[in-house]
């Protein structure tokens, strides 16, 4: 079922008047208590020259922008009115542009961009989040937002620039609202499939007149790109859920049952059941399991007895964790994330020293050689959150292997609501410079309307599947009411397959090669097919014969001869 929030939008259509300032600031006006609004030239050298922003060709930002000074505090800065009838209800809309600091402002702080959309009277006014970036003086950063609106806005709706403490000036370059074109992103991204994940095969069954013109049909088994989702001891009990994932998930990961507060939520107190069923389960269904997580970086996640240890015995505890669950599951996992979101989280670094991260992954390793070790955070793919960007991500991965920590993968947790496929490619690029796999590692796309939810779930997957750095998507659960984010299931909690559910089995069939036909006159059977593993069937005069063969990534055409 197609969704019809696309009726009358033109896409791609900045609907910000002026944005570039050739007519000074018409249309732009104060924000708050702020008293000053200029518009400046930005020298040429300093202009930024690189962008995501592919609406226009040719695109360059304008070296024009609005300085906005005499700031009196975090809700003052600039804004525009968007007239009424301009936004559309169900659309997903971008926000792109360039915020710097003025000269002389210290450090990093949050300018944001906000969407106040205008009810009936005042107190019906709703502020949208549009984006944030963490801006800079002498640099300009790159927002890269996104928004939709439930509803159209009553009486018109306004763009709000604001944010850095006040004092502070905050300037603003080319700033644009605009609707995104999925279908023509998709087409595009269809193209960089065909390239990233398929190959040429030419199957040679010899030059025999007894094979030319046979009958070959070739099946794909299993791809190499991986898809998993997170199971729990309660899912495993429902039919529908067991059926759904044996017959669309590669892998699992377990929702919370390998947490340090699961299995020692008393001290000295171990507790493996829960794992250790999870574990049975996936092995008798063939899935391979991630091993999510040893540590917690994040205060609030770590139980109450590990905050109240002394540092020397928190170490202790620490080497206990590592050195139980190691030990214990030693070639069980082929990855681990180490230590969870340390984009948002410095508990174990607060309170046993800076090298206390890399410590954890090169323990790991010496425990369980085999298993990659991944850094996993959230936010990342989003371009809305200051402190969790991809180039903070990079740097932290760098920091890491400087101290000797091998970090074998990065993790994108993808919780993600309204996602701009642009905006994860452009992630993705950025992370992908680290030449370390990237797995989303907990995808859940929240959204009420459940055939938006299936458009929403189609973007972060298709991003992923056409960037060579993706190695594997996992779900962060699929059913209604066994999910942590409401609104996000693609399986009904009556067992039935939503339009969400529905589209990943339609994207999962899309991905999967088929082929059939008759041996050509040179005894040759060629065809283009996604990486993975393939049985031939080829029925001659003489009989059938059964073939399994691999298609790994390569730019030249595979040539496997059938022994025919």
């Amino acid at each position: 079922m197609a969704c019809s929030c696309a009726q009358g939008v033109v896409f791609d259509a900045n609907v910000i008047r002026n944005s570039a300032l050739e007519d000074g600031l018409a249309g732009w006006a104060p924000l708050g208590s702020c008293t000053e609004l200029s518009v400046r030239h930005e020298e040429p050298e300093k202009v930024p020259t690189e962008t995501i922003n592919d609406v226009e060709d040719g695109y360059r930002p304008s070296g024009r922008y609005i300085l906005a000074a005499g700031r009196g505090g975090e809700e003052d800065g600039l804004c525009q009115a968007i007239p009424a009838g301009t936004l559309k209800p169900r659309v997903t809309y971008r926000v792109a542009g360039w915020i710097g600091l003025g000269d002389g402002a210290a450090g990093e702080h949050a300018v944001r961009v906000n969407i106040r959309v205008d009810g009936e009277g005042k107190e019906c006014a709703l502020v949208v989040e549009g984006g944030a970036v963490c801006a800079e003086a002498g640099k300009w950063t790159e927002i890269k937002g996104v928004f939709r609106l439930k509803a159209s806005p009553a009486s018109g709706a306004a763009v709000h620039v604001q944010g850095a403490p006040a004092g502070v000036d905050v300037k603003v370059m080319d700033l644009q609202v605009f609707a995104t074109d999925r279908k023509a992103r998709f087409k595009k991204l269809r193209k960089k499939t065909d390239k990233v994940r398929k190959r040429d095969v030419v199957l040679n069954a010899g030059a025999s007149s007894a094979v030319s013109g046979a009958s070959i049909r070739v099946m794909q088994m299993d791809t190499s790109f991986a898809f998993g989702a997170c199971i729990n001891p309660a899912v495993i009990q429902e039919p529908a859920f067991v059926d759904y994932f044996t017959k669309h998930f590669d892998w699992a990961v377990f929702e919370n049952e390998l947490k340090w507060y699961h299995t020692e939520a008393v001290q000295g107190q171990l507790n493996y059941a829960d794992p250790d069923a999870l574990l049975d389960f996936c092995d008798r269904h063939g899935k391979p399991v991630r091993g999510h997580c040893i540590f917690w970086a994040v205060d609030r996640m770590v139980q109450k007895w590990v905050k109240d240890l002394p540092n020397d015995q928190l170490t202790a505890a620490v080497q206990g964790r590592l050195t139980s669950l190691l030990t214990r599951y030693a070639g069980r996992f082929p990855h681990y994330d180490v230590n969870n979101e340390m984009l948002h989280g410095t508990f174990f670094q607060d309170r046993l020293g800076d090298d206390i991260n890399a410590f954890m992954f090169k323990e790991t390793a010496r425990l369980d050689p085999g298993a990659a070790l991944f850094v996993n955070d959230y936010n990342v793919e989003g371009g809305g959150d200051p402190n969790a960007t991809p180039e903070k991500y990079i740097a932290q991965v760098n920091a890491l292997m400087e101290k000797g920590a091998p970090v074998g993968g990065i993790g994108l947790q993808g919780h993600v609501t309204n996602p701009a496929g642009e905006i994860i490619c452009d992630a993705l690029d950025k992370l992908a410079t680290t030449d370390l796999p990237v797995w989303l590692t907990e995808l859940d796309v929240c959204e009420s309307d459940v055939c938006l939810r299936a458009e929403d779930l189609e973007v972060v997957l298709r991003e992923a599947y056409a960037h060579p750095a993706v190695e594997g998507v996992v779900l962060w659960g699929f059913m209604q009411g066994h999910m942590w984010r409401q609104d996000a299931c693609l399986v009904n909690s009556d067992g039935t397959i939503n339009d969400a559910g529905q589209r990943f089995i339609n994207l999962r069939q899309e991905w999967t090669s088929h082929a059939r036909g008759k041996i050509d006159s040179d005894g040759n059977f060629k065809f283009r097919g996604y990486h993975g593993s393939y049985v031939v069937q080829l029925a001659t005069a003489t009989g059938k014969m059964h073939k399994a063969f691999s298609v790994e990534k390569g730019d030249t055409p595979l040539v496997l001869d059938m022994d025919v």
